[in-house]
Order: C-alpha cells, then sequence, then structure tokens
C-alpha cells in the first residue's frame, strides 16, 4: 500500500468524516467522551494508538465485559498528579488531561479513516502534546481490513506529525509495546522489527522525540522473568476468576491493569525527560 503524503492531506477532513469500516462487537459498544480542556491552565496529552493503551473503562459494562484487560493509556493521568507536575523541570500547564483516544484494533490507516485522528486535530491548542503508538494493527499482514504496509505507515505517521504541529502542539513517536514473544534463553525477543524501525526512521526524518517503548519494554519484562509477565502483565487469565472470561484465556499481547501500570511508568518516566529538556 504506497501513499502520497500530498494526497493524504488533501483528503483529510473526507474520509475522517464519511469512512468507515465494519464494527466488530467490542467496537460498538459506546465509550465516554473524555472532553479536552479549554482551560489556559491545563495542558491536555491526547493518545492515539491501538489496544494496547486504549483506556476501556470508558466501554459500557466494563467490569462485565472486559475487566481485568486495561492499556497503559487509561492509567496514565494518575502519573500526573499535582505533586509529580512540580518535579518537571520545565514544567507542563498547572493541570495536565490525558485524552485517550485509542482504540482496539486499529492502524494507523484505520484510525484516520475511523475520525478519530480528526477528533485529536480539530481540539489540538498550542502547547499541547500527543503521543502517538501504532504498529500491532499495520503490520497484521492476514488482517486486510487493517493491514498498512511499512511505507504507508511511514506515511500516516509524517501526516500525524504534521497536523499536530500545524497546530503549534508537540508530537512524540512511541515505538509499539512488546508483545510477551519470542522468548529464548531468558530473554524477551522483538516481535515488532520492521514497524518499530520505520518509526523511529520517521522521528529521525522528522527531528521528531521518540519514546522506544518496544525497546524499553523488552528490557523491563526481561528483567521481571517469563513467567512472572505472563501471569501478571498479560492477558493470561485462570478459568473461573472474571466474569468478562469465564473460561480464562491466553493473550500474550493485551495488559491486565498490573502491566498496563508498568508500561505507562516506563512511557512517563521517558515522557518527563524529554518535556524537561523543551
Amino acid at each position: 500500500m504506497k501513499i502520497s503524503f500530498k494526497n493524504i492531506s488533501t483528503v483529510f477532513f473526507i474520509t475522517g468524516s464519511v469512512m468507515t469500516f465494519a464494527q466488530t462487537e467490542q467496537d460498538n459498544q459506546k465509550e465516554k467522551i473524555v472532553k479536552p480542556s479549554t482551560d489556559k491552565n491545563t495542558t491536555n496529552i491526547f493518545l492515539a494508538g491501538d489496544s494496547t493503551l486504549t483506556d476501556y473503562t470508558l466501554e459500557s459494562n466494563y467490569q462485565e465485559k472486559r475487566y481485568p484487560q486495561q492499556g497503559w493509556g487509561g492509567v496514565f493521568q494518575k502519573f500526573f498528579v499535582t505533586d509529580s507536575l512540580k518535579t518537571f523541570k520545565s514544567p507542563l500547564a498547572k493541570n495536565v488531561l490525558v485524552v485517550d483516544k485509542a482504540k482496539g484494533g486499529r492502524s494507523t490507516r484505520t484510525f484516520f479513516q475511523e475520525g478519530r485522528w480528526r477528533y485529536i486535530f480539530e481540539n489540538l491548542r498550542p502547547k499541547d502534546w500527543v503521543l502517538i503508538q501504532f504498529g500491532h494493527n499495520d503490520e497484521s499482514e492476514k488482517k486486510v481490513d487493517r493491514y498498512v504496509d511499512v511505507a504507508g505507515y511511514k506515511e500516516y505517521l509524517r501526516l500525524y506529525i504534521h497536523q499536530v504541529r500545524e497546530k503549534g502542539a508537540t508530537p512524540i513517536l512511541v515505538t509499539p509495546v512488546s508483545r510477551n514473544y519470542p522468548w529464548k534463553d531468558g530473554v524477551l525477543g522483538d516481535s515488532h522489527v520492521d514497524y518499530a524501525k520505520a518509526m523511529i526512521e520517521v522521528g529521525q526524518e522528522q527531528k521528531v522525540d521518540i519514546i522506544d517503548l518496544n525497546k524499553l519494554s523488552r528490557e523491563f519484562f526481561t528483567q521481571k522473568g517469563k513467567d512472572f509477565v505472563t501471569t501478571t502483565y498479560f492477558m493470561n487469565l485462570p478459568e473461573g476468576k472474571f466474569t468478562a472470561y469465564p473460561n480464562g484465556q491466553k493473550d500474550d499481547t493485551h495488559f491486565q491493569p498490573e502491566g498496563a501500570k508498568a508500561v505507562a511508568q516506563l512511557v512517563y518516566n521517558e515522557f518527563k525527560k524529554i518535556v524537561s529538556k523543551k
């Protein structure tokens, strides 16, 4: 899929408004909308991405239908309490609001086509921030409804960067968080080689700050050990424990709350370093 950045820009609002894709049952669940702040004393941090950073508590009947699944974006707000904001060398506004627009199953392309990106673009203000993490679904060649080849993936990232800067806000690229495989000799290998590399290349080309979450999470999970992260961080669940998963589940991509918190901490640590340099 080869895409021209110029062509994407030209049809930005048209496609954001009218193009839709078949929705799965989970996608049809009603979402609570976190409205961006218009207060000059509040900085908005928008999150664009897939299921690994989705706030599942925004879906209706979360406890019965989803719990304990949670993305790192769903717990990111908790890191921006008053005391933590005081530790930023180059402070943000007095308050910070995290606006998580991530959604499960989305790639750079479908996030754009469904209008989720348009919501961010239209609500961006100068000095806001946008963290962009995609890759899990872009690389899914067998799922043609979401797949984007590396060239197309890079073009959509360029578009997002351009649009954020156009509004006087600051983009940060976040490489896709690691899956819980492949493991070899106690070390977690790279499950996102091509797309993490592509995002880093775009970041360097566009002079955008990058949080290499792919690398950071692999190193962190390796330190914790396969058995621990498998049962504590990822959605590998026993039978009969959770209402939403009566038969249990084996899932080495999505996170339980403890996994979401651990990954959010990694992102927060790097975000703080980036902000403090500005």
